[in-house]
């Protein structure tokens, strides 16, 4: 049975609306999952949301600022951080009327998903850290390949009024973002036509390449909730040295290694993916 699915705009800050996706009843909890940079809602998939909703939580998806229906700036001006990003989860499960979450974030979201989970622990249950780098720590591992650079340096000259332009200008963004297992090049098509569908202005998107904040004495070392990691084996974006390193230092970790995937989140996955979530959340 497909979930019950509430859509509900959530104002995060003066002048701040987000929307947000609530999938299912929190009959065992909730989780709310932050995406990473330049992603809406929409990346998270649909499979995902029905399955943890499936398994007696509330899940929980929205548009980070500058994506989707959200409040969307112009192109190039950022007037938010990395700590004005977390408090935007704590106003989503504010108005969800949610005292503890557990935290699943993705690349950038991720990011976040730790800070909070140190600066606010008692809102924390558990973190599921996807393609996601450590706070705190260092580790050794590939950078973003010169093939990638070159292609977001040509968001310079990218027509963005262009519709069709913009799908292939992602497109290309989504087939360097996955690993050798293979690409699917439909199911990303029909993902960014989603995106496009819905979204303010695209380039805007971008903006949270810019995003910076004072991370420091932040440490993921100092976590103590479940952490669940999933990484691909062959993520080109940030290295799975980054998971193994938050997996070797969290004081309760485990790590889903994703053989063959880049910095991508795929249908064939989610099944396993939701069943590591939901164990995690279950330690808690």
């Amino acid at each position: 049975m497909s979930a019950q699915i509430v859509t509900k705009m959530v104002e995060t800050a003066p002048g701040v609306t987000l929307c947000t996706e609530a999938w299912g009843e929190p009959e065992r909890g909730t989780f709310l999952l932050a995406m990473g940079a330049t992603a809406s809602m929409v990346w998270w998939p649909d499979s995902l949301m029905q399955a943890l909703a499936d398994g007696g939580y509330q899940a929980i998806r929205f548009d980070h600022r500058d994506t989707g229906q959200s409040t969307t700036g112009a192109p190039g001006v950022v007037d938010y951080d990395l700590d004005a990003l977390m408090d935007d989860l704590l106003a989503i499960l504010d108005a969800h009327g949610v005292r503890q979450a557990h935290l699943a974030g993705m690349s950038l979201g991720g990011y976040v998903a730790q800070i909070l989970a140190l600066r606010q622990p008692g809102r924390v249950q558990s973190l599921t850290l996807i393609a996601s780098e450590p706070l705190g720590h260092t580790y050794e591992g590939e950078g973003i390949s010169d093939e990638f650079m070159a292609h977001f340096g040509s968001m310079g000259v990218l027509d963005w009024s262009d519709r069709a332009a913009v799908s292939a200008f992602l497109l290309r963004i989504a087939e360097l973002s996955a690993g050798p297992a293979g690409f699917d090049t439909f199911a990303a098509q029909r993902r960014i036509d989603k995106e496009l569908d819905r979204t303010n202005n695209m380039q805007s998107a971008f903006n949270h390449s810019m995003v910076a904040g004072d991370v420091d004495g932040l440490d993921i070392a100092k976590v103590t909730q479940p952490v669940l990691v999933v990484h691909g084996s062959d993520d080109p974006v940030i290295s799975v040295a980054a998971g193994r390193k938050i997996a070797a230092v969290a004081q309760d970790s485990e790590m889903l290694t994703l053989d063959g995937r880049g910095h991508e989140l795929l249908e064939a996955d989610v099944a396993e993916i939701a069943e590591a979530m939901l164990g995690v959340a279950e330690r808690n």
